[in-house]
């Protein structure tokens, strides 16, 4: 009786969670542990030297007062707000165009996708060469339109100061909105990642049924009548997805920040500097290893409350049929 009562805990219980053994232990040791450790060094002075003394919560408070914190903040939220709206807008328009019956169809969904897939670095410095203010083609085709040339990644002035100074008025500087580098950087990463978000928006329309669209023009629904009450409904599940990991993707841009503006570019005045950039400097330039973890516990608190917002917000706005 005992044997057979071991024999079935053994069988049942414990054999089973022997499979899940090796899954749980690389989650516990290559993502638990880290962010267990990365939390304890955010407590502490932790330096090029190693460990020198426990600070407790003197990082996160020396953060709050740091300017170049809130500068970074602001320039963040600039670049979410250009990346996110204006990438979905522009790749639900060629999903719809692409979701048509047109020759050598393969081959313009090809070209959409082909920025996604080359490298971030490389495009990075190909638009480098675009922005540049002597060399560059934006400046060419400018001119051949008549429009005076533009420092692009040098300049530091805010668009919306820059609307408003023939009407005389003067913002302070956190409401002159993101600067014209900025601006650069926002239209090269809604470039390099439209070819995503229009493949995911093609199966999201390539999965709303026929007969929908059938039923609507038997009403005498027109396409706008047709894309407004069946269309958009129906893809709002994948507009929620795309919405949701475009904005945390945002919130963790890096790259063209660092290959455009970086150590040997210009970050005029610091208008580039995102949340993400500023860790790199505090942690890797700096060597302020505890101040810079405890920089990116605060970023992952505002893209976890950004995400549980954005899911209660516009989960129950959702049509999955």
């Amino acid at each position: 009786m005992v044997i057979s009562l071991l024999y079935y805990i053994i069988m049942k219980k414990v054999y089973p969670l022997l499979y899940l053994l090796p899954a749980l232990l690389i989650i516990v040791l290559f993502r638990l542990f880290p962010m267990v450790f990365s939390f304890c060094i955010s407590l502490t002075d932790y330096g090029l030297g190693g460990f020198r003394k426990f600070v407790v919560l003197q990082n996160y408070s020396k953060l709050l007062c740091e300017p170049k914190f809130w500068q970074s903040f602001l320039n963040t939220i600039y670049y979410v707000l250009g990346v996110v709206p204006l990438g979905l807008f522009i790749a639900l328009f060629f999903a719809l165009l692409l979701n048509q019956r047109i020759k050598a169809l393969g081959l313009y969904r090809t070209i959409y996708f082909l920025p996604v897939i080359t490298s971030l670095v490389a495009i990075s410095i190909v638009w480098k060469w675009i922005f540049n203010p002597r060399i560059g083609l934006a400046n060419y085709f400018l001119g051949l339109l008549g429009i005076p040339k533009c420092l692009w990644l040098e300049e530091w002035s805010g668009i919306f100061q820059i609307l408003l100074s023939p009407l005389g008025i003067k913002l302070p500087p956190l409401l002159a909105g993101p600067s014209i580098a900025l601006c650069a950087i926002i239209l090269m990463s809604i470039w390099h990642g439209l070819g995503y978000n229009v493949i995911i928006f093609l199966a999201g329309l390539q999965n709303i049924p026929k007969h929908y669209y059938e039923a609507a023009k038997i009403d005498g629904a027109g396409t706008w009548h047709s894309f407004w009450y069946v269309t958009w409904p129906l893809l709002s599940p994948t507009t929620f997805f795309v919405l949701l990991m475009t904005t945390i993707t945002s919130f963790q841009m890096f790259i063209q920040v660092y290959m455009m503006e970086g150590p040997t570019g210009g970050n005029p005045l610091g208008t580039t500097r995102v949340l993400v950039y500023y860790l790199y400097e505090k942690g890797f330039a700096e060597w302020q290893m505890g101040y810079a973890t405890a920089l990116a516990f605060v970023l992952f608190v505002i893209i976890l409350c950004l995400t549980l917002v954005q899911r209660q917000i516009l989960a129950r706005r959702i049509h999955y049929q």
